[in-house]
């Protein structure tokens, strides 16, 4: 039995002159956190993974949550400068699925980290009140978390299904349209032509009337673009060698109406040819006026077209002179001269309205309202109404373009807007719509593509050829189906001297204007 010695004892027993034994040192623990010090800490390690586990002396965990941070950061910001050197790259179906992947895993991620980190400063330690106010904070913190993560992942499923429905995987009803090649997605083609529509399938009307029709020719090596705008009213357009309308109308379109107007063509072969027929139609015939293939076409409802502007905070306009609007009479109310932010109801009127109008000036005012919006839908402002515009877009939108072919028009788009663009109108004293002088179209066409290629930069765009045509267009036949540079004018439905000696239409030499100049920008 051993009993403990006294000081003097251990004195008596080591002497008065050793020294005294050395004793065990205690354990040392970390002064427990307060609740205010766990909810930070806690909050801290959501922004700085591993910080948490740090301050509980979990350093091998700490650090390896700080490495994986670290390595994401870099992956993240790899990620970035690759997209914002090819936007288009963001907007590839692969890409969509990935982050959209990565965005779900991100959200279970920080939530775990959240949870881990709460868990590793051990909360047990606080008392009761200070558990309660703790578990609550972090609950919130663990949603919070997984709010950026999920909004990230639902607007890109958003894009996803948005692009998916508007662009046909399959080039839709332009069966004619080449596979798009990753290497050339242009075909090698120098200028890519677009058909803009603007299409009116009101209520009371029966199919789709196609009020509004613009070409866009756009060079894919500078982003310099040519705006063609054809009035509704043109008659008698012809069709290329080997359409089923050009053997249909030899002497010029007259459609069911006898009119034969360039608005009609779209309903006719809808109805005659079969459902879906109409877009190619359309474009065989402007492309054939013009002189040039068009490439593809995007038809837009008037009313979608009005939720679109509202989507993005409306539209800044230089109204020229009073616009009165509603009924025959302008009695529902004026767009007064002068600078006018416009919402989308009042951007469709201001386009369409005929009150102490005509169809010419309706196209002047079409052209500013498109080029507005090319000029004020800045990324920006997309970011910003992301939602709004998409939900508008899927609802008013219709094209040929190949969902493939997405991710090499973003880049386009950009250039487009960063270029120069001018606008050519084929309405009186130039052409008059009821007597074509179809040459005449096709020189103007020509000389307003030449003058948007004198600026244009010396070298090719990717993809493009040397010996690629200027405008991507195709040799050009005449009326008759007879291939020709230039067709033989034809002012009515019957056939016209190859050479007139005499054109219907003033021959000054009308050239194309920007659209800053024409309409204010």
């Amino acid at each position: 039995m051993t009993t403990p010695l006294d000081r003097a004892g251990e004195e008596a027993v080591n002497g008065p002159g050793d020294p005294e034994p050395k004793r065990a040192a205690a354990p040392r623990y970390a002064k427990a956190p307060s609740t205010a010090a766990v909810i930070g800490w806690t909050g801290l390690s959501a922004l700085v993974p591993g910080a948490a586990h740090l301050r509980a002396g979990r350093r091998r965990t700490g650090f390896l949550l700080l490495g994986a941070f670290g390595a994401i950061l870099v992956a993240a910001i790899a990620f970035a400068l690759i997209v914002r050197a090819n936007l288009g790259l963001a907007l590839k179906d692969s890409t969509l699925v990935v982050v959209t992947v990565v965005a779900a895993v991100g959200a279970l991620a920080w939530f775990a980290l959240v949870l881990t980190s709460y868990v590793a400063l051990r909360p047990d330690r606080l008392p009761q009140s200070g558990q309660v106010v703790s578990g609550v904070v972090v609950g919130v913190l663990c949603v919070t978390v997984m709010a950026p993560f999920a909004l990230t992942a639902s607007s890109i499923v958003t894009v996803r299904q948005t692009a998916n429905a508007v662009f046909p995987s399959d080039g839709g009803a332009g069966a004619s349209i080449a596979p798009v090649r990753q290497e050339d997605p242009w075909n090698g083609r120098r200028r890519v032509n677009f058909l803009l529509i603007g299409g009116d399938a009101a209520g009371n009307r029966t199919g789709v009337r196609t009020d509004s029709m613009t070409v866009a020719s756009v060079d894919v090596g500078t982003g310099n673009a040519v705006m063609f705008s054809l009035p509704r009213n043109l008659q008698y357009v012809h069709f290329p060698k080997g359409d089923p309308l050009a053997a249909r109308f030899p002497n010029g379109f007259t459609g069911d109406s006898g009119q034969g107007l360039l608005n009609e063509v779209w309903q006719y072969a809808e109805d005659h040819l079969g459902k879906g027929k109409g877009p190619q139609e359309l474009k065989n015939a402007i492309g054939h006026t013009l002189g040039f293939k068009i490439d593809y076409y995007a038809i837009v409802d008037m009313y979608g077209f009005a939720a679109l502007i509202d989507a993005v905070g409306g539209l800044r306009i230089r109204v020229e002179q009073d616009i009165k609007w509603g009924g025959h009479f302008g009695t529902a109310g004026t767009i007064k001269a002068g600078y006018q932010l416009l919402d989308g109801e009042h951007v469709l009127w201001y386009g369409r309205s005929r009150v102490d109008s005509d169809d010419f000036s309706r196209m002047s005012r079409q052209r500013c309202v498109m080029g507005a919006l090319l000029a004020q839908a800045t990324p920006s402002v997309v970011l910003a109404n992301f939602g709004k515009i998409a939900s508008a877009t899927r609802h008013m939108f219709r094209t040929d373009i190949p969902r493939d072919l997405l991710e090499h028009l973003v880049p386009l788009a950009l250039k487009v807007k960063d270029a120069k663009t001018t606008s050519l109108q084929f309405v009186p004293p130039t052409i008059w719509p009821g007597a074509a002088d179809w040459v005449k179209i096709r020189r103007l066409t020509a000389k307003a593509l030449k003058e948007s290629e004198q600026s244009r930069r010396p070298t090719l765009a990717a993809g493009a050829t040397p010996g690629a045509r200027p405008s991507g267009a195709t040799p050009a036949t005449s009326p008759s189906g007879a291939e020709n540079a230039t067709p033989s004018p034809t002012r009515s439905r019957a056939s016209a001297p190859a050479t007139p000696l005499r054109t219907p239409t003033p021959n000054d030499q009308a050239s194309a204007k920007t659209l800053a100049d024409a309409c204010g920008f």
